[in-house]
């Protein structure tokens, strides 16, 4: 027998079946002892997850969390202490979904105080293209007080491989963007995060993309702030990716003049998704919420239906994934 197994057989027989604490290990370039890539602390904890505790400073990596109970934290006073940044695109990373900054498949994936930017559009020689930041289709994700920077499709959450359910919560966030920035098909509860229009000619705050009527899949926005760069032109609230989009507004501070009706088609003229959606509001404020009108195809909520859109509701009743890995 292995002489340390008789050892811990003698003094603590009762340690043998507890489980492995999660391992924490840390990067700092300037730390004898600790990793200095992201990645490589990121692979340290693959096996069994844990969590990796980033010390202050700029990081240009592309990132991949295919482990499931991974936690990546900035150990800085604020989100913008610890920048996790790339500047790939869909034109050269071969597609959309291998743009990402930052991309997670692995379930149980928390993120805290800290940015991901995507920079490609900083390069005044890049063309135009989409290029994410940060890519969630691992189930159970919980991300607070975390910066999301980009232009095109800021941030993708979605469903996981073959379909698998994607559920993400999002607290106390600022993710900023211009077309479609907060994308994709899955069950995703944003709450008190702030959404920043770029100066563009259009500006899409979601492009959610729920693909039948039965599928249990809405982004849902509780307390949110949303605002605009001045030069930002044409501000909505959406338009459907896919025909059943589903996204839900529940007192929304709107600091900015939206179009009217507040949501958009996909291509105006070309294509017609509204009848088919899911978009409401319930108890819009804010300097924007004077003029604010909603299209047809939308539903204002009142007191008795907004109730199923309620984290616990939402996530029927199963929101212990959540507790206390929302940073405070």
């Amino acid at each position: 027998m292995n002489h340390r197994l008789i050892c811990a057989a003698l003094v603590a027989p009762a340690m043998l079946s507890a489980p492995a604490m999660a391992r924490t290990v840390h990067v700092d370039p300037a730390k004898a002892g600790a990793f200095h890539t992201v990645q490589s602390a990121i692979d340290a904890v693959a096996v069994e997850g844990g969590k990796v505790l980033i010390a202050p400073g700029t990081y240009r990596e592309k990132l991949t969390v295919s482990a499931a109970d991974v936690t990546l934290a900035g150990t800085g006073r604020r989100p913008d202490d610890v920048v996790l940044v790339y500047g790939d695109s869909a034109m050269t990373a071969g597609g959309t979904f291998k743009s990402a900054t930052l991309s997670v498949t692995g379930a149980s994936f928390t993120l805290r105080n800290l940015t991901v930017a995507n920079d490609w559009w900083l390069d005044p020689a890049h063309a135009p293209s989409q290029a994410v930041a940060v890519s969630l289709t691992g189930d159970a994700a919980v991300v607070s007080n975390v910066r999301m920077l980009g232009h095109q499709d800021t941030l993708f959450v979605n469903d996981g491989q073959g379909g698998k359910e994607t559920r993400a919560y999002f607290e106390k966030c600022y993710i900023a963007g211009h077309v479609d920035f907060v994308f994709g098909n899955a069950k995703a509860f944003f709450r008190k995060c702030q959404l920043h229009g770029e100066a563009h000619e259009s500006v899409m705050y979601t492009a959610q993309s729920r693909n039948a009527p039965d599928e249990d899949s809405a982004f849902v926005f509780e307390d949110c702030r949303l605002t605009a760069d001045p030069a930002a032109r044409n501000v909505s609230l959406g338009r459907p990716w896919r025909d059943y989009a589903s996204v839900i507004f529940l007192e929304p501070t709107i600091d900015v003049l939206l179009v009217p009706g507040g949501f958009t088609e996909w291509t105006p003229g070309k294509t017609n998704k509204l009848p088919t959606t899911r978009y409401a509001v319930y108890s819009p404020r804010g300097r924007g919420a004077k003029d604010f009108s909603l299209i047809k195809e939308g539903q204002t909520l009142n007191l008795n239906l907004i109730e199923r859109w309620r984290l616990k509701a939402f996530f029927k009743g199963d929101i212990g994934w959540i507790g206390a890995r929302v940073g405070k």
